[in-house]
């Protein structure tokens, strides 16, 4: 059988219309920018549109002015909008409108189990790991250094 390559914008522009539809979607992850809690092509999310008020820690799917689609952290809810992050970054996005947020994380698949909140992880990163973001690179570069010359 011969494999297709789908453009991700487009991939994640179907998604979002399902999403609208009131489906709950899933997707592998593609990019670096929420690591180290979720990898490139290892992991997988469930999303769906939003249920609730949205709130710093949420995992939220939205569309840049520019057309992309980005899935990042929120890192803090203000009167003029939402500020973002990926877990992977230290430079904060925003203000955006909530507007351009369609889509709440849900459900995710972090090698290869399943996690939601409550669940030890998801806590931490909802949580722990956003008052880290001044030591962010610090404590990426140690744990690359430590997992990189790990004796097995």
């Amino acid at each position: 059988m011969e494999q297709q390559t789908l453009d991700t914008r487009g991939y994640v522009s179907l998604l979002r219309d399902a999403v609208r539809e009131g489906r709950t979607v899933s997707m592998r992850i593609v990019g670096s920018s929420m690591s180290p809690f979720l990898a490139h092509d290892r992991d997988l999310i469930t999303f769906a549109a939003p249920h609730r008020e949205l709130r710093a820690g949420d995992m939220v799917f939205y569309q840049r002015d520019s057309g992309q689609f980005v899935m990042h952290r929120i890192h803090k809810v203000r009167p003029e909008g939402l500020y973002l992050v990926g877990d992977g970054q230290t430079e904060i996005e925003g203000p955006l409108s909530p507007d351009h947020v369609f889509a709440l994380v849900g459900r995710v698949c972090r090698k290869g189990r399943w996690m939601q909140p409550g669940d030890f992880w998801w806590e931490f990163f909802e949580h722990v790991w956003p008052r880290l973001l001044p030591l962010r690179p610090a404590i990426s570069r140690a744990y690359g250094f430590v997992y990189k010359h790990r004796p097995f």
